[in-house]
């Protein structure tokens, strides 16, 4: 038997199955959504907790904790002694101040454009939060719609449901063979509005791949967010952007045009929609500034959780 050593990555690998990290993210945001999902999958070698929910009873809930954009559920996991990972999709705000204690990280990346609010005291920016895969399947066919009611008042989510997404998904499965759906809240209404149609499959994003599912779709569309902007820009895919419904939404939308020129599904039948891209053509994505072009944001937070997990060894 050979003799041990601290170095040793087979120690190491043991040593971090056993401990537990928590993941808690924003209920019903797809930008903290799936932050956190970008996040996890590099924390494979770790025992994830992902209920989504922070443990009320007396014991310690975790080693260490992945909070994103809930302030509340970070300043609970501080006061009971488990170091926290926090993490702002998009900026911060100033009305929901994160303790001090908490290691705080914003989804940042640096080649969208300026002006940006000062970063919170002690916090930096993480660069792009990419997915773990950047391939994309050869053989991929149907469309992936992407939809955002987060921050949109009811009304106007409603009209936009049963208005022009269903018509989108219409035109998806006439143009594409098929369509898959994920929203981050408002299932209920979503299946309302799109569950009759053939062909249209609908799911929650906590519950849902988003990055697979853009694996394998030829057309993606989306709501101007950030978790789905840097999902193409990552990739460099096509997207299409859905009409912006919020002032968040319509501030990213302004950004991005700034730098990247994406078509908007203002028109469903409008041809220029669902081309998808070929191989050899030019990417919108080319004209970034490579050196502002960042991907490793979420292999960064992930190895902070690493070592607050492994900091009580």
């Amino acid at each position: 038997m050979r003799p041990s050593n601290p170095g040793d990555p087979d120690l190491l690998g043991r040593a971090l199955a056993r401990r537990r990290v928590l993941a808690v993210s924003r209920h019903g945001e797809l930008d903290s959504l799936l932050a956190l999902q970008r996040i996890a999958a590099h924390l494979t070698e770790l025992d994830l907790v992902r209920t989504g929910e922070v443990s009320h009873d007396g014991g310690s809930p975790a080693d260490a904790a992945l909070v994103c954009d809930d302030p509340a559920a970070a300043r609970h996991l501080l006061r009971r002694g488990v170091p926290v990972v926090y993490l702002c999709s998009g900026d911060p705000s100033a009305d929901v101040p994160v303790p001090d204690e908490a290691i705080y990280r914003v989804h940042r990346p640096g080649w969208l454009p300026g002006p940006w609010p000062a970063l919170p005291r002690g916090a930096r920016a993480t660069g792009v939060l990419a997915p773990a895969r950047l391939t994309r399947s050869r053989a991929r066919s149907g469309s992936l719609l992407l939809f955002s009611n987060w921050g949109v008042p009811v009304r106007e989510a409603d009209a936009f449901v049963s208005g022009p997404l269903r018509r989108l998904a219409i035109e998806a499965v006439r143009r594409t063979g098929r369509c898959e759906v994920v929203c981050g809240t408002s299932l209920a209404r979503v299946e309302d509005a799109l569950g009759d149609l053939d062909h249209v499959r609908i799911h929650r994003a906590a519950d849902t791949d988003v990055d697979a599912l853009h694996a394998e779709a030829s057309v993606f569309l989306a709501s101007p967010t950030l978790g789905a902007v840097t999902l193409a820009q990552a990739r460099r895919a096509p997207l299409v952007l859905l009409p912006s419904l919020s002032p968040a939404q319509r501030e990213l939308a302004d950004r991005v045009a700034r730098v990247v020129q994406l078509p908007v599904a203002t028109h469903p039948p409008a041809p220029r929609l669902w081309e998808a891209q070929e191989a050899g053509t030019s990417s919108p994505w080319a004209a970034l500034d490579a050196d502002a072009d960042d991907l490793r944001g979420a292999q960064r937070v992930a190895r902070v959780l690493r070592q607050l997990a492994l900091a009580p060894l």
